[in-house]
C-alpha cells in the first residue's frame, strides 16, 4: 500500500539539512533538525524552505535562535551558531520544487496562514472547502486477528469448564482376568 505525499519522507532537497545532527539532548539521543522543529512544533519543511530563502547569514541565527529554544538541549550557548552555520550550509540553494501535499493539506495550511494573517486575498479566494466522507473505518487484519484471539481464548475456556463425561464412573475400578 502506497502512503499518500504528506506521510511520506521520500527524497527532498532539504534532507541533508532536516537529518543534520544538533548533538545529543539531555537524555542522549541523537537530536536532527527535523527532530528538533517537530519538537518545537514547527513544520520541518516549511522551516526548511524558509531558512533556504534566506541569505546564509540570516538563516544561521534563525537557526541558532530556534536551537536555543529547545528544553532539553545540552552543551554550551557558545557553540550554537557554529552548529547552525553548518546545517544552514547543507540547504539547497535557489528555487526548490514544493512538497507535494493532498488538497486537504493545501487547504489546512491556508487556513491556518489566513486566521495568523500571512494570507493575501489571492490564496483566501483560490481555497475551497472540500467535503470528507466521515464513514466506519474498515476492519484491518489486526481487527480480525483480535477477533481470532478473543475467540480461541473463549473456546478454552469452554472446554475447561464444562464438566467431563466418562463412559465410566471415577469411583469404580474394572476388574480384568475375573
Amino acid at each position: 500500500m502506497t502512503l499518500r505525499p504528506e506521510y511520506t519522507l521520500g527524497h527532498s532537497a532539504y534532507n541533508d539539512f532536516l537529518f543534520g545532527s544538533l548533538g545529543q539532548d539531555a537524555a542522549g539521543t541523537e537530536v536532527t533538525v527535523l527532530s528538533a522543529l517537530s519538537r518545537l512544533g514547527i513544520d520541518p519543511w516549511q522551516e526548511a524552505a524558509r531558512l533556504a530563502s534566506l541569505p546564509r547569514d540570516a538563516a544561521a541565527e534563525a537557526l541558532a535562535a530556534t536551537i536555543l529554544r529547545l528544553p532539553d538541549r545540552t552543551g554550551p550557548d557558545a557553540e550554537v551558531p557554529m552548529i547552525a552555520a553548518r546545517l544552514v550550509a547543507l540547504l539547497p540553494e535557489g528555487a526548490v520544487a514544493e512538497i507535494p501535499q493532498t488538497k486537504e493539506a493545501r487547504i489546512a495550511s491556508l487556513e491556518a496562514a489566513v486566521k495568523s494573517g500571512r494570507a493575501d486575498q489571492k490564496a483566501k479566494k483560490d481555497a475551497t472547502p472540500v467535503r470528507t466522507a466521515v464513514g466506519k473505518p474498515k476492519p484491518g487484519l489486526t481487527t480480525w486477528l483480535m477477533w481470532g484471539v478473543l475467540a480461541l481464548a473463549f473456546y478454552f475456556l469452554i472446554v475447561q469448564l464444562a464438566p467431563t463425561r466418562h463412559l465410566e464412573s471415577e469411583g469404580r475400578e474394572t476388574r480384568q482376568g475375573s
